[in-house]
């Protein structure tokens, strides 16, 4: 079963591989759900910057695990820099561990150290670790030779944000999930006046969802247009 300990991370539920669109990293998405479920590379390296939603795809990964009968973990490393690399003891015994945000940790010789043992447990132990990242191994600022050696190894993919027409896309699939019937120009408006980067975009679905059930109303552009202004973003 997937759990956090006792470290407080959570997992948001709706971070799941339904609700991810894959666009052009159809490949890394699958590599990434064979590897929670226990097969194929056992180490995969995700970088991309903050709109290509490498957190979404490593909490997601969790939940593939959960579903599969395996132990996971998910650590976002800009949160788990608040306690010490001890953190990582016996983490190995689990089946996946995600770690997110490795650049949070680059340059700590401690935290540097933490990883580099890390990685070398759980491969002894024939278990997956996924890792994430703003930046491609090369050009992560890691001070300890070995460690950045061993995130080379493995599958590596930059992840490519959506284009506009793939935010249309998703905000329309993303609707149909909550049961609601959003147009491509209704999407389109909110894409033209709101932030355009997804975890926006879904935060602003889910107040349009509780807004339209409230009022009985569709989610039509004079229907966005007054909430818009109601609460602006």
């Amino acid at each position: 079963m997937s759990k956090q300990l006792a470290l407080g991370f959570t997992l948001p539920e709706k971070a799941t591989l339904e609700s991810y669109v894959p666009a052009t990293n159809e490949q890394a998405v699958a590599d990434m759900a064979a590897c929670a479920r226990g097969h194929g590379e056992p180490f995969i390296y995700l970088w991309g910057s903050a709109q290509t939603g490498k957190s979404h795809l490593l909490q997601a990964a969790t939940q593939i695990a959960d579903e599969a009968g395996r132990s996971a973990l998910y650590i976002p490393l800009d949160q788990a820099k608040q306690f010490s690399p001890e953190i990582f003891d016996d983490l190995e015994q689990l089946n996946l561990i995600c770690l997110d945000g490795v650049e949070q940790i680059a340059g700590d010789p401690a935290w540097e150290q933490g990883l580099f043992n890390l990685f070398n447990r759980i491969r002894e132990q024939g278990n997956s670790l996924l890792v994430s990242a703003q930046c491609s191994p090369l050009s992560l600022p890691i001070k300890l030779p070995d460690l950045s050696s061993r995130l080379s190894w493995g599958l590596c993919y930059q992840l490519q944000p959506l284009d506009d027409q793939q935010k249309v896309t998703a905000l329309i699939e993303d609707a149909a999930r909550r049961g609601l019937e959003m147009s491509e120009e209704s999407a389109g408006y909110i894409l033209r006046h709101t932030p355009r980067d997804m975890g926006s975009l879904r935060q602003l679905l889910e107040e349009l969802d509780q807004a339209s059930l409230e009022a009985q109303r569709r989610l039509t552009i004079p229907f966005i247009k007054a909430f818009l202004q109601r609460n602006p973003t």
